[in-house]
């Protein structure tokens, strides 16, 4: 997977990085080619030559996270807590989702993890993940609503100036409208979201196969290990912050 410079995702990257008396915020807005070479090409080799499969075969994906009658914000993704939801226990508005929504191509899961490993390395590697650890996420608006109230959460009225130029960004980028949208669901036990002091994260792709693209949005929260003497570094949220990011906009 080549990483795709992008001026304006590098800088909605950077706005939404920031700290707060409580916990430090880091975001990322990457841009990624699907196209096949190094690592994921041997990674997709790999997986194709596995006895009995096919890139085309379809697996079964973990339940939708953004759907799930569980779902709660303040814990989602948190290691603290993991939510196993009864596949069988569906919201209303995912009765009628077809059997394909639960479902990813075998090279389409290929890219997801190439993507992590891409995001992350060298000091992680998802080579090990399998379909249940990502869900399908067939609803837009309910992905817009997990983002927006993380960092609503933290950020309070800031945030919503900033909103509409994160989701205009990424469309710009990737279509979202001609996307699917997954996401991926740590194991809380060997990637980077399994470090002691996160306090939550969300981590979702947003794959246009037209465009062989895969715009990748992933933010963790990490609650503050040691005391700052300094109470201006405990003022992030000036509105200078925000100023810079519009100006590159302009």
């Amino acid at each position: 997977m080549k990483l795709l410079e992008n001026s304006k995702l590098d800088a909605i990257s950077s706005t939404l990085s920031f700290e707060t008396p409580a916990c430090d915020i880091t975001t990322r807005v990457e841009s990624y080619s699907c196209k096949m070479a190094g690592d994921p090409k041997k990674l997709y080799k790999q997986l194709r030559n596995e006895p009995g499969t096919s890139p085309h075969d379809l697996e079964i994906l973990g339940p939708s996270q953004t759907q799930s009658p569980v779902y709660n914000y303040s814990l989602l993704n948190s290691p603290i807590q993991i939510f196993h939801t009864n596949p069988m226990a569906r919201s209303i508005s995912s009765d009628d989702e077809s059997a394909l929504s639960k479902t990813i191509p075998r090279k389409t899961l290929i890219f997801l993890i190439s993507t992590l490993n891409a995001s992350f390395q060298p000091d992680y590697e998802f080579s090990s993940c399998t379909s249940q650890d990502f869900s399908r996420e067939t609803n837009l608006e309910l992905v817009k609503n997990a983002v927006d109230s993380r960092y609503i959460s933290v950020m309070g009225d800031c945030y919503r100036s900033l909103s509409s130029q994160l989701w205009s960004v990424i469309d710009e980028e990737i279509n979202i409208r001609e996307s699917e949208i997954f996401s991926y669901r740590p194991d809380g036990t060997s990637d980077p979201f399994s470090e002691s002091g996160l306090i939550w994260s969300f981590n979702f792709f947003f794959h246009n196969k037209k465009l062989r693209r895969i715009v990748f949005l992933t933010c963790r929260a990490d609650c503050k290990t040691s005391n700052d003497e300094d109470s201006e570094e405990d003022e992030p949220l000036e509105l200078n912050n925000y100023l810079t990011f519009e100006g590159v906009m302009d």
